[in-house]
């Protein structure tokens, strides 16, 4: 069971982060939705830079959970994890307005919390 959770708390920060970046960044320019200028470059580059972290660290998770399972199982990578996680959920509280990053990283927090306690 253990290792059905870790694949999935990684899969789900992978697809929701390039999810997060098709949606607020990708759809958002196409659409021109946000008139130019410093608030839009920030906007865009929080949410880029939000999305960028989340896949990156899904990525690594998934190629480590294919490679080596064992070191994902271990305590301070699940450490790590969490740390990332409540990291996460500390920038989409203060510094963004939308309540589906606060929902999909509280997701991922509950599987790698998951993930700890099955191991």
């Amino acid at each position: 069971m253990h290792k059905y959770i870790v694949y999935a708390a990684y899969g789900w920060l992978a697809l929701t982060g390039i999810l997060h970046f098709v949606v607020d960044v990708v759809s958002q320019h196409l659409r021109g939705k946000r008139a130019p200028g410093l608030e839009t470059t920030l906007y865009y580059g929080l949410n880029s830079a939000f999305a960028l972290g989340q896949v990156a660290f899904g990525l690594l998770g998934l190629l480590l959970a294919w490679r080596a399972m064992n070191l994902l199982s271990e305590t301070p990578a699940l450490i790590l994890s969490i740390a990332a996680a409540f990291g996460w959920l500390a920038i989409t509280f203060l510094f963004m307005e939308y309540w589906e990053p606060k929902l999909n990283v509280g997701i991922f927090c509950v599987l790698i919390i998951a993930a700890l306690v099955t191991r």
